[in-house]
């Protein structure tokens, strides 16, 4: 998960402050060297580091944070301001042209996730409504007119290709297409290299005098490091790019790049790709970012990635079974498959308050072991999943080849669910209820 080294180590510093009634300037600039430390550690531009420091210690050492009651408080809330302001302040979206199509061109080096990055944000977009068109303007990488196609048909978006003809007159057709067929949106997914040289900036050069788009996207390896910001100099500086779109921030990368793009270029990131999945990208918030680095979680996302997969009859049909206490295997696999479309358990666990400090930073999560859930359950029969109490030996083995798992695997599965059962009827029976949570009072 991305950030969690970074995490864990302002938790742990910011966690020695809190013991203390009152903060000395030589408490915080024993602090700030730890800051200082871990940003580096995590890849962050030494210069970014050096402004970022020196900026939260001119506000640290002021009379509000060495004379305030809860100086450890004033001095994470400092740094969790400095950090949101570091990457952009707010969330910056894509700019849409005043008179349709609005033209996004995608720019970037091999191996960053371009052409996949484009179909999800073109699939982003048709979701809220747009017609997006997509253009394959790479016509140099093996199979990379095919794979924009393969993911265009995944998320239901055309592709307008030529070919291997001259990118430059493809993304001009693609304009024409595009105008003449209502897309509202154009993307466009350019060539990429290795490295940076100057026929690349040529022809992207080309394209962009040829299409004229509102916005230029740069998509990044998140795991590169502190060559992300070197690259997105080189992007900037030959293309004046509109913005930034991180890939791979679900995977263990130190996440220094999304702390310096900002800084580096002047330009915001405005997506992030956070899974493999061709719906896992997010408009990207620098102060969720932010609380999440610092351990205060990410609430607000969480909240949208539950109300994104909310089925509301689903929802209804659900709370009438825990009424009538008729929940069968089928709610379960249901509910499983429901929670899991929000993303990774370890992804979820990160965005909760507090996860990234001592009382969730040793909880791991066998993302595995639910994959072999869902496989015992699709391998019983439906009356099977409706009546439990069916599974005697012989269906359990039968089971258990059919799911690639053990019989031990099932009744571990069946134990688990008859608990649930157990706890939806003393949910229902008030008493129950209250004999089962020992007499807790609840503040509602």
């Amino acid at each position: 998960m991305a950030f969690e080294g970074l995490s864990e180590k302002l938790s742990a510093v910011f966690k020695r402050l809190s013991g203390r009634g009152k903060l000395t300037e030589a408490d915080i600039k024993t602090v700030m060297r730890e800051v200082r430390l871990a940003l580096l550690e995590a890849d962050v531009s030494y210069k970014v580091v050096k402004d970022f420091v020196a900026s939260v210690s001119a506000r640290a050492v002021g009379a509000d944070v060495l004379e305030s009651l809860t100086p450890a408080q004033q001095v994470i809330k400092i740094v969790n301001e400095e950090l949101c302001a570091l990457m952009g302040g707010k969330c910056e979206k894509l700019e849409i042209a005043p008179k349709p199509p609005t033209v996004i061109m995608m720019v970037g080096l091999q191996g960053a996730g371009k052409t996949t990055n484009t179909a999800k944000l073109a699939a982003f977009y048709k979701k809220q409504g747009k017609k997006p068109l997509l253009a394959a303007c790479d016509v140099y990488r093996p199979a990379a007119i095919a794979q924009l196609h393969t993911v265009g048909d995944q998320v239901g978006v055309p592709v307008f290709d030529e070919g291997q003809g001259d990118p430059v007159q493809i993304a001009r057709n693609a304009l024409r297409f595009a105008e003449k067929n209502g897309h509202d949106m154009l993307f466009l997914d350019t060539a990429g290299r290795l490295h940076i040289d100057e026929k690349l900036m040529s022809e992207l050069t080309d394209i962009k005098a040829a299409a004229k788009p509102t916005e230029i996207l740069l998509v990044l390896d998140s795991m590169t490091g502190q060559d992300a910001g070197n690259a997105a100099s080189s992007f900037n500086e030959q293309l004046d790019i509109t913005g930034v779109i991180l890939t791979k921030l679900d995977g263990d990368t130190r996440g220094g790049a999304a702390l310096s793009i900002r800084a580096v270029t002047g330009k915001p990131i405005k997506f992030t790709g956070v899974g493999e999945k061709l719906d896992a990208i997010e408009p990207f918030y620098p102060d969720r970012m932010a609380s999440r680095i610092l351990g205060m979680g990410d609430m607000l996302s969480l909240i949208e990635k539950a109300q994104a997969s909310f089925d509301e009859k689903k929802a209804l049909e659900l709370e009438e079974k825990i009424r009538r206490n008729r929940l069968d295997l089928n709610d379960y696999l249901a509910q499983m498959e429901q929670m899991r479309s929000m993303g990774s358990m370890q992804d979820i666990l990160g965005m909760l308050p507090g996860a990234a400090g001592k009382n969730l930073s040793g909880v791991q999560v066998d993302e595995k072991q639910l994959d072999r859930t869902q496989a015992i359950i699709r391998s019983m029969t439906k009356k099977e999943r409706e009546n439990p109490d069916l599974l005697n030996y012989s269906r359990k083995k039968r089971i258990a080849a059919g799911s690639g798992t053990k019989v031990e695997d099932i009744n571990r599965l069946l134990k688990q669910f008859a608990m649930l059962q157990n706890l939806t009827k003393q949910m229902t029976n008030p008493k129950k209820a209250k004999r089962a949570f020992g007499g807790m009072k609840f503040p509602f």
